[in-house]
């Protein structure tokens, strides 16, 4: 028994033969971003007040953190100092995901590079995915973008061979 299921002859989101280009996955979503089928606002929703809540939660974090700073008794300036480190690296973190959300990836910079100061500013990072969900699913613009392009060039291939090349006439000939 073979546990492969059989190729279907056309392409479920486009309706394009079986070997037109399929859409990648979107987390959360799979591929019902393309058509936005399958619960996709259901989905967008649920996300959008999921991730308000971990931000919230996150600032509260903070908060609590910054008090203990206070009650400490800890000097004025590192407690100024540690502030500033979370306001830096959170504006960083969000600038760097948003920014992920709206273009392709610049291939010059090493994102390992920014790993720690994502995790230090993560409300940041939260807050971008939240402001992105409720425009879109994040990464759609730039997936619906790589997608739409690899459909044109599979028509524009298989336009071109679609045609029967002994019916062709000569260029010399009439």
């Amino acid at each position: 028994m073979s546990t492969s299921q059989p190729q279907s002859p056309q392409n479920p989101h486009t309706g394009a033969p079986g070997d037109a280009p399929r859409p990648d996955p979107i987390r959360f979503y799979g591929t019902s971003w393309v058509e936005h089928t399958g619960g996709y606002a259901a989905r967008r929703a649920g996300l959008a007040v999921a991730t308000a809540l971990l931000t919230a939660a996150g600032a509260l974090v903070l908060w609590l953190g910054y008090l203990g700073l206070r009650n400490s008794e800890t000097a004025g300036w590192l407690r100024a100092l540690v502030v500033l480190a979370f306001v830096i690296c959170t504006v960083m973190a969000f600038m760097r995901t948003w920014a992920g959300y709206a273009r392709p990836a610049d291939d010059t910079v090493d994102e390992s590079a920014f790993r720690s100061i994502k995790v230090v500013g993560f409300v940041g990072v939260l807050l971008a995915y939240l402001l992105r969900t409720l425009v879109e699913a994040p990464g759609e613009k730039l997936r619906r973008m790589d997608y739409d392009a690899a459909l044109d060039r599979h028509r524009r291939l298989t336009s071109k061979r679609s045609r029967n090349p002994a019916r062709r006439k000569r260029r010399g000939a009439a």
